[in-house]
């Protein structure tokens, strides 16, 4: 099986050195199940009602990370289940997922996205609005999330240097958030895609995203 041997390929150049999220985006569910039955069980999806749908389908014991932009009305759709929020980019959906995890009896855990690519089109916190909401007093009061540590997205270009750079400048802000925030659960820094995800565990990265590399190139 192709996919597995992938699969197979990709964790041995991780090395134990980061957790690799498969990311399952538009794929099928044959394809969810092949990986599954593989044995390996850490989905990450982009959109809400595809990661709502199959989780329908599939397995529940797979863990499942939302590592898409979310809108805040669409919070309830994953609050059951969710093991991770990715892409929290204002105070206004934490306390929106805090608000359904509570609702679910859950405390869901969920990263910070910080924007460190080119693009005007990417989400995310600067790193003064992160750290203004890190100090924040009222983080205290949402019992049910726990912001565990930060997301980035490199720009999407072929100077790996660049992404380098990122990828370095956010391992650099994180470790300066978490003299800031002084939680021991604080620990997690999710950044790496399929074609940049080797450079990222080199630049620190703890959570790598990879889709394309286990799946093939989507057509």
């Amino acid at each position: 099986m192709e996919l597995k041997e992938n699969l197979a390929q990709v964790l041995a150049q991780i090395n134990n050195q980061a957790k690799l999220i498969v990311v399952t985006k538009t794929q099928s569910l044959e394809s969810l199940e092949a990986i599954y039955n593989a044995n390996y069980k850490v989905f990450g999806e982009n959109k809400v009602q595809e990661m709502a749908s199959k989780y329908e389908l599939l397995p529940k014991d797979i863990e499942w990370h939302l590592i898409g932009h979310l809108q805040t009305n669409k919070v309830k759709y994953i609050a059951p289940f969710v093991s991770m929020i990715h892409s929290v980019d204002s105070i206004s959906l934490l306390e929106e997922i805090n608000k359904r995890a509570l609702q679910n009896n859950r405390i869901i855990d969920c990263l910070l996205q910080i924007h460190i690519g080119q693009e005007e089109t990417k989400f995310g916190f600067s790193e003064s609005e992160a750290l203004n909401l890190i100090r924040n007093n009222e983080l205290g009061t949402l019992k049910n999330i726990r912001i565990v540590g930060l997301m980035g997205m490199a720009s999407f270009t072929e100077n790996l240097t660049q992404v380098r750079n990122e990828f370095k400048m956010l391992n650099d802000f994180f470790k300066i958030c978490q003299i800031q925030f002084n939680e021991t659960f604080f620990n997690q820094l999710s950044m790496g895609m399929s074609g940049d995800y080797q450079i990222a565990i080199e630049e620190g990265s703890t959570i790598v995203r990879v889709g394309s590399a286990v799946f093939g190139k989507r057509v």
